[in-house]
C-alpha cells in the first residue's frame, strides 16, 4: 500500500516538473520574441 502511494506521489511530482519546464521554456521564448521585436522597432 504504502509502495503503491510513493508510486504515485513520484509520477505526479514527475509530471508536474515537465510541466513547469515546459512552461519556463515558453516564458523564455515570449520574452525572447518581445526583445526582438523591439530591435526591429529601433531599427
Amino acid at each position: 500500500m504504502v509502495r503503491k502511494i510513493l508510486i504515485a506521489t513520484g509520477t505526479v511530482a514527475l509530471a508536474l516538473g515537465a510541466t513547469a519546464c515546459n512552461t519556463v521554456k515558453g516564458v523564455g521564448q515570449d520574452i525572447e520574441s518581445v526583445g526582438e521585436a523591439g530591435e526591429d522597432a529601433i531599427d
